[in-house]
């Protein structure tokens, strides 16, 4: 039993949620072939995992190449826990991986699988908890614990979960603030309801760590899903109704905080379509990082091109070949990733004297001198322009 504020309570929401975990609970006994998209993973990944793991995974992409060694890794919706094992080969022993899901068969799978492939790689690194990906702070094992000790019989006693609720999420969370280097998941948050969306996003956010990033394999729709598709339960639980339209989507992470988003995978030919609307596998990969406090480091960039201009999501224009003023943050921000390869930095030679505020609010042009230093004076012989051994 939960009563997670995020989840709508209204009927047609747990009818769609009931209908999502009866269908997935007899998927994780029996492949049901209409869950998934064909994809290809990396077969040296698939060696060690149990063949049940592989025959019962869904899913429209391959999120686990976005992960990196050492990282700490959340799956949301992580099933069987296909992309967690792969994932956790990928992060290595010094990293770590965690699998979120709410359905018991699906967890049961993932967690009798996990010291197989521990025992098969040699160390373990993944661990899985029971909760609501629109609520990673509740966990629904520990609420569950809870509540086998305090049967809710009364609405006193309704209170009192609700109280219990509350102090979980505050002083237990199930995934804490700011401690996820990078979020993955396939096929999975169009399942969540409609409602719910928008506080899925913000979670994904809260526990990403400054710098993070999401890659997020799923299905889209190119037009809004009127409302008769979106309250067919067999459709949703299909990966169909609850898709998030495209715009929205990118909408929704911009509302969030999310900057540097990205279509990395669009699959020209839907995979679906009904009643005209087209429904496609895409990955959209984002960042978190760009809050917090602008101070004045003397530093420009320049826009390589091919573009005349582009602007960047705190409304800096970069117009082609211009040294663009920046502060500290956004310098950090636009020479690394996804920006780094169509940016030159430009450093300052000498650093500010005193710590200055600088105003993001405004695009300007950083005059040479003010990185070079207004007294730069320096005379050079001519260095060479080819590389020794070598003609121009």
């Amino acid at each position: 039993m939960s009563m997670s504020p995020p989840v709508p309570s209204d009927v047609p929401a747990l009818a769609t949620e009931a209908a999502v975990r009866a269908r997935y609970s007899a998927a994780s006994q029996a492949r049901e072939v209409t869950l998934c998209c064909p994809i290809d993973y990396d077969p040296r990944y698939l060696k060690v995992l149990p063949d049940e793991v592989i025959e019962r995974d869904y899913g429209c992409g391959d999120p686990s190449r976005y992960v990196r060694a050492g990282e700490t890794v959340l799956d949301l919706g992580s099933g069987g826990g296909k992309i967690c094992f792969i994932a956790s080969q990928i992060v290595g022993p010094t990293g770590q991986v965690i699998g979120v899901d709410m359905n018991e068969e699906m967890l049961d799978l993932a967690r009798r699988s996990a010291p197989v492939v521990a025992e098969r790689i040699g160390y373990a690194n993944v661990v899985f908890h029971r909760g609501r990906i629109q609520d990673l702070a509740l966990s629904a094992d520990a609420l569950d614990g809870w509540l086998a000790e305090h049967p809710v019989r009364t609405s006193w006693d309704l209170e009192a979960a609700r109280v219990e609720e509350a102090r979980l999420r505050r002083e237990l969370p199930m995934i804490a603030d700011n401690s996820v280097d990078v979020i993955v998941s396939n096929c999975v948050l169009n399942l969540v309801d409609e409602a719910a969306k928008p506080q899925l996003i913000r979670e994904m956010f809260r526990v990403l760590k400054v710098g993070g990033r999401i890659a997020i394999s799923d299905i889209v729709s190119d037009e809004v899903v009127p409302a008769e598709l979106r309250a067919d339960a067999h459709l949703w639980s299909g990966c169909i109704s609850g898709a998030f339209q495209e715009q929205e989507f990118l909408r929704l992470l911009e509302d969030a905080g999310f900057h540097g988003m990205s279509w990395d995978k669009w699959e020209s030919a839907p995979w679906q379509t009904v009643h005209g609307i087209e429904f496609r596998s895409v990955t959209l990969v984002a960042y978190k990082g760009k809050q917090g406090p602008c101070w004045e480091g003397n530093q420009a960039v320049i826009y390589k091109g091919p573009w005349r201009q582009v602007e960047d999501d705190d409304g800096h224009v970069l117009r082609r070949g211009d040294r663009i003023a920046v502060c500290e943050k956004t310098f950090r921000l636009l020479t690394s990733a996804p920006y780094a390869e169509q940016i030159i930095p430009v450093e300052p030679l000498v650093a500010p004297a005193e710590r200055l505020a600088f105003d993001c609010s405004r695009t300007v042009e950083r005059h040479p001198r003010e990185t070079k230093g207004l007294e730069y004076d320096r005379t050079t012989e001519a260095a060479p322009c080819c590389a020794p051994g070598t003609s121009c």
